[in-house]
């Protein structure tokens, strides 16, 4: 390419239409799993689901998590375990949001919402504690003044769902699985393995021959029992 046609590339980007759009007054939709900065959930009844095991600081790839548990009260329980996270500590200079952590969590305690425009001034700021990581009242995370919330960041958290179920039946595979809790750590199911296939069928345009009552030979098995029929 010589001067003269570099010169028309440049001069079609000036008067072409613009693909950039100027932020923060147009914001791009954040994808249903995206990872942003966590948050630690509670049950409906208000206890802390964090039962202070330390998995999610043993898988973290980047070590940015601390946690310390602790023995329950007798008179006044933080969790419905025997332990709770007593220290739970979040350093996000360091966290590279993979979502390990949720996945290791045997409890569902910690989850990500899809809050990513945070920024700080100094770096105390940067290491979330527990006092700032449990939901609210509500089971709202708890805004900070370097936050930036908005419908987007709130609506849903990162969508993730667990595998299997924890006996690993396959027809389990991604439905929802979660317990109850205060709102903000539950998300939606994708449905069944089989409901999943059938939706591919019927895409497809090939409908699995269970669905209709048919046997492997395309024989109507209702047709079969009322004329008390079937091979022996």
């Amino acid at each position: 390419m010589g001067y003269f046609e570099g010169f028309l590339v440049t001069l079609g980007n000036i008067v072409g239409p613009r693909l950039t759009t100027q932020y923060p007054q147009h914001k791009r939709p954040k994808p249903e799993r995206f990872h942003g900065r966590h948050v630690l959930n509670r049950y409906e009844d208000g206890m802390e689901k964090c039962i202070g095991c330390e998995l999610c600081a043993g898988v973290c790839p980047a070590r940015c998590i601390y946690v310390r548990g602790a023995d329950n009260p007798v008179d006044s329980p933080v969790s419905p375990g025997e332990r709770f996270g007593f220290v739970y500590e979040i350093n996000y200079l360091r966290c590279i949001h993979c979502d390990l952590c949720v996945e290791a969590c045997p409890t569902e305690a910690i989850t990500e919402s899809k809050l990513f425009e945070f920024s700080f001034t100094n770096r105390s700021d940067a290491i979330y504690t527990k006092a700032e990581l449990v939901v609210d009242d509500d089971g709202l995370p708890r805004q900070q003044p370097w936050e930036d919330w908005n419908e987007t960041s709130i609506e849903d958290t990162s969508a993730w769902v667990r595998a299997t179920s924890p006996g690993g039946t396959a027809s389990y595979q991604d439905s929802e699985g979660w317990s109850a809790d205060l709102g903000f750590g539950r998300r939606r199911g994708e449905g069944s393995q089989v409901e999943r296939d059938a939706r591919r069928s019927v895409v497809s345009g090939h409908e699995s021959d269970d669905s209709h009552g048919h046997d492997a030979h395309g024989h109507d098995a209702h047709d079969e029992a009322a004329h008390g029929g079937g091979h022996s």
